[in-house]
């Protein structure tokens, strides 16, 4: 059975939180949709996520993976914050986006049916393992 290179799983990394951090920056600014403050927590895990793990392929660094599972681990536990107030197992009234914005359980909060804070655990959760998996290359 063939397995992943390590250079691939970085590359795999990197694609999905290069599109994470496009995918909320159209949301906030092109779409208008002021992100709530859990969602900006997560905004500075990933955004430094596509930044690091674009350097460490462009140089070649197979370890960069080690800064991915940290940054991805802080972001994954906001995520799943998150997700507990969006589906009610933590017991805090999710705050709306802005004064007159809308709150993240509103349906403007997904995206084909699927609620952001679920899409940003799973982003965290396989640029994570991702990440581990490059580790695991014995030829970097």
């Amino acid at each position: 059975m063939n397995r992943m290179s390590g250079e691939t799983a970085l590359g795999l990394a990197w694609i999905i939180a290069l599109v994470a951090s496009l995918a909320v920056l159209f949301i906030g600014e092109v779409l208008g949709q002021t992100p709530c403050v859990l969602c900006w927590f997560q905004r500075a895990f990933m955004s430094p996520l596509a930044i690091v793990l674009g350097l460490g392929l462009w140089w070649r660094d197979g370890r960069v993976g080690r800064y991915g599972i940290a940054l991805a681990l802080g972001g994954g536990a906001i995520a799943l914050w998150h997700m507990g107030l969006y589906v009610g197992l933590v017991p805090e009234r999710i705050q709306p986006c802005s004064a007159t914005g809308p709150s993240c359980t509103d349906d403007n909060q997904r995206v084909f049916g699927i609620p952001i804070p679920l899409m940003a655990l799973a982003a965290f959760a396989l640029i994570g393992a991702l990440s581990a998996l490059s580790l695991k290359d014995t030829r970097t």
